[in-house]
């Protein structure tokens, strides 16, 4: 099973980007989805996640209203439209998939998720 995630890459604030998670060998169709990101030295920090059958969505404070999680389970991936970047919105990006539905007050635990892609890389300049 591989998650993996990309369109990461360098943006100026205030700018857009679509970041994409597919998994390969699996489908988490029936599972939760989730984004995560980490900056160097600090804890990895849940960012949104999307539920079975496009339930929820969730989101961390930090990003509502200007970040949206989506899934198209034809495709068995799951996107995340970044708009409004700040410069600190750097991080790298990861997604987390987990067979089953994660209830939704543990939507935001790293721990609850089984399954990680490597990561994808947003570097927002001011």
């Amino acid at each position: 099973v591989q998650l993996q995630a990309s369109g990461g890459g360098l943006v100026q604030a205030g700018g857009y980007l679509r970041l994409s998670c597919t998994a390969s060998g699996h489908t988490f169709s029936s599972g939760t989805v989730g984004w995560f990101r980490q900056v160097p030295g600090k804890e990895r920090e849940f960012v949104a996640a999307i539920n079975p059958w496009s339930a929820g969505p969730f989101y961390s404070d930090s990003v509502k209203g200007r970040f949206t999680i989506s899934r198209d389970n034809a495709k068995n991936t799951v996107y995340l439209e970044v708009n409004s970047l700040k410069p600190e919105d750097t991080a790298v990006y990861y997604c987390a998939a987990k067979d089953g539905r994660i209830i939704t007050s543990a939507v935001n635990r790293a721990e609850m998720y089984y399954y990680w892609g490597q990561g994808t890389l947003v570097t927002v300049s001011s």
